[in-house]
């Protein structure tokens, strides 16, 4: 569902650049494949902070094309995700969760800022006030 598909660049210049179709503001770059696959996940991040400052709801990820590579997103990440998208179903703000979870504004900034670490209960108690639950699975890696 966001496990993200990206695609390598490599070319005279040593390096390697990464870009992902699904999010086009993912910029992001590490000096071997290795480095720059992990780089991409603060990228993807950083670019989900975007939408939030846009107020955009998150683009699903596509079906890999053959050639890309996958970015697999920390289980936090892809709650904030849904807690945002379910947020712009809703057409709420951040005010608007404030008050519904009777919650600082701070508390709530952090909820849906991917730059910052939450405790996944608190993004659970969001979700369930906005109708939601939050279902966890293992697949094998």
């Amino acid at each position: 569902m966001y496990d993200y598909p990206v695609i390598l660049h490599t070319d005279e210049n040593p390096g390697v650049a990464i870009t992902c179709r699904d999010l086009p503001e993912v910029n992001s770059f590490g000096d071997t494949a290795e480095e720059a696959l992990r780089e991409a996940v603060d990228g993807i991040e950083s670019a989900l902070s975007l939408y939030v400052d846009h107020r955009l709801a998150i683009p699903q990820a596509s079906a890999p094309d053959p050639g890309e590579e996958v970015v697999y997103l920390p289980a936090v990440t892809v709650a904030k995700i849904i807690l945002w998208n379910a947020m712009m179903e809703h057409g709420m703000r951040k005010a608007d969760l404030c008050r519904l979870l009777e919650a600082k504004p701070v508390a709530v900034d952090r909820l849906v800022d991917f730059l910052h670490t939450s405790k996944m209960e608190q993004i659970e108690r969001a979700l369930v006030a906005l109708g939601k639950r939050l279902a966890v699975s293992v697949e094998a890696a």
